[in-house]
């Protein structure tokens, strides 16, 4: 008998809180309420006591911090090319342009290096992304901004409960945003929340988040801003509200894991053929995704053949991410192959592995097994 499929990931949503979403939905308070409240306090306990907004997408929430940092037309936001297309769509959304720089080849994060090399007059802000769960180093990050009299939005969609000098990314720096997609360490089906550093960037960001609505009294409204239509319902948070609890026990269990990875991936033939794995860091990434990154020059198939192979053997595999700047849109701002090698060899060949906490031991020596197979069998040479 065949193993059931494995998917690339899967949210893990208990009993209490399913019945939880059923109580709201009983209660007739269905939009934004009660428990979005409930959800924002709960966070901003995590994160230091700072203000807390939810939105119904980690993506918008990258667009208000950038509206309510003044960034516009005229002016420039450097970013990694290595992220979902979200983190620089948001710049050409308030009439900006991104500013692309290289990566580091270690860390796969942006190399800050580079992007000091590429601040210009224009430059009002800097977007730097956690890929998988993996923080950029804030110190030189925040040394850098300070510097040169930078705004910060950190793109932390992939790094809820991940640290960095013992603090969990969010509690410093500037603006902070979570994404609580389906895929991510924890969900509210969809959404996505915005750290931000006092009540008035708070108040702002509300807003921005409801057509930019202020009421006053039983039938005072004014608008002052253009916002759009951004709030996370409260059965969203509901779900939130489910999930927080548990964001220790499911990273704690995505370490175990990904540890597990690395003593049936890290093999001697695999070593030999160049295959490229992550940073082995177990105490600052909440390994949001395991990503390994293929040896093109030494295989004689591409990467979708591997997949393709992968998912006939029934394990889901996903790829996080092509090179935005490749991407159609952004070549007609004039970026074009051979502008950021690193990342571009990255994103050809990077492959995301499994890696969600119902998954078990078993699980992971299968896919370890299956990819050590179709690899070798690909050997060139």
């Amino acid at each position: 008998m065949a193993a059931p499929f494995l998917p690339l990931t899967r949210p893990t949503i208990d009993e209490e809180t399913i019945a939880g979403v059923g109580e709201v939905l009983r209660s007739g308070w269905i939009t934004s309420g009660p428990k979005v409240k409930e959800l924002e306090a709960k966070l901003s306990e995590c994160f230091g006591g700072r203000p807390v907004r939810v939105f119904n997408s980690g993506t918008c929430t990258m667009e208000i911090a950038l509206r309510i940092a003044g960034v516009g037309p005229g002016h420039e936001v450097i970013t990694t090319p290595l992220s979902w297309v979200a983190t620089s769509n948001v710049i050409l959304e308030v009439g900006a342009r991104p500013v692309f720089v290289d990566i580091d080849p270690v860390t796969r994060n942006i190399d800050l290096a580079r992007a000091e090399s590429a601040i210009t007059p224009a430059t009002r802000a800097i977007i730097p992304v956690d890929l998988a769960g993996q923080p950029v180093d804030r110190d030189r990050l925040y040394e850098l901004a300070r510097r040169r009299g930078l705004r910060v939005i950190e793109d932390a969609a992939q790094s809820m409960g991940s640290t960095w000098g013992g603090r969990p990314v969010g509690t410093t720096g500037d603006f902070t945003s979570i994404s609580f997609h389906p895929n991510k360490n924890i969900t509210t089906i969809e959404g996505g929340a915005l750290v931000m550093n006092d009540e008035r960037e708070a108040k702002l960001a509300e807003q921005y988040r409801l057509q930019g609505v202020v009421r006053n009294g039983f039938d005072g409204m004014e608008v002052e801003v253009v916002g759009g239509k951004f709030n996370l319902t409260d059965v969203a948070a509901r779900v939130g509200l489910g999930q927080l609890p548990r964001l220790a026990e499911f990273n704690a269990r995505r370490r175990e894991l990904a540890r597990e990875y690395f003593l049936r991936i890290d093999t001697a033939e695999l070593r030999e053929i160049g295959l490229g794995l992550p940073p082995a860091d177990f105490t600052q990434s909440n390994w949001h995704m395991f990503q390994i990154v293929l040896p093109e020059a030494r295989l004689n198939v591409p990467r979708a053949t591997i997949m393709g192979e992968l998912h006939a053997a029934g394990i889901g595999t996903g790829v996080h991410y092509p090179a935005i700047h490749l991407f159609a849109v952004y070549r007609r701002l004039g970026w074009k192959e051979g502008d950021l090698p690193l990342a571009e060899q990255v994103c050809r060949n990077i492959l995301t592995l499994p890696l969600f906490p119902a998954m078990t031991e078993a699980d992971v020596a299968r896919v370890a097994a299956e990819l050590h197979r179709i690899l070798l069998a690909h050997r060139r040479g």
